[in-house]
């Protein structure tokens, strides 16, 4: 992977990047109530990861889903060494758990290739907000990273498009 995307040690349990890693691994010390308090914290910084003022991007895909209480709109821009940076606008009902999984992802996936975003395996979320969590909610735990696969996906097709 990439200078954004490290690969962990031989005998992590799994490929993340490191800025994901680093979250998985606070996660995954805390208790069950610390855990809730840092998802919330977490959602509270979602503001942050969202477009700026005449910020240009590569791909931008807003709509509402079913799988959504409202609309998201999920912004890539690809860096100069192919390196990918996402913003997120998410609407008002939008839940604490999806503005959560939004800023993790932000920070976390920060800086990897498009194809890197890819590869990343969904198993981390259950690490993220236990398991409790995953069982009740799970399609809005899984939605962001699967939008921003998505977006990643279009990204490298139309390169390939471009490319012949």
């Amino acid at each position: 992977m990439s200078k954004g995307c490290v690969d962990l040690p031989e005998d992590s349990p799994a490929d993340y990047p490191s800025g994901l890693a680093k979250i998985i691994g606070l996660f995954e010390m805390l208790p069950e109530s610390e855990r809730r308090e840092n998802l919330i914290a977490y959602s509270e910084q979602s503001k942050k990861h969202e477009p700026l003022d005449g910020e240009a991007f590569d791909l931008e895909d807003t709509r509402k889903d079913e799988e959504c209480t409202d609309t998201v709109g999920v912004f890539l821009r690809i860096g100069p060494e192919g390196d990918a940076h996402f913003r997120i606008r998410l609407g008002p009902q939008v839940q604490t758990l999806t503005r959560a999984m939004s800023s993790i992802l932000c920070r976390g996936l920060d800086g990897c290739t498009p194809a890197e975003i890819l590869e990343v395996p969904a198993d981390f979320v259950p690490k993220i907000v236990g398991a409790t969590l995953v069982r009740v909610r799970s399609q809005t735990v899984y939605y962001v990273l699967t939008r921003m696969k998505g977006i990643c996906r279009v990204w490298i097709n139309r390169q390939r498009e471009a490319a012949t």
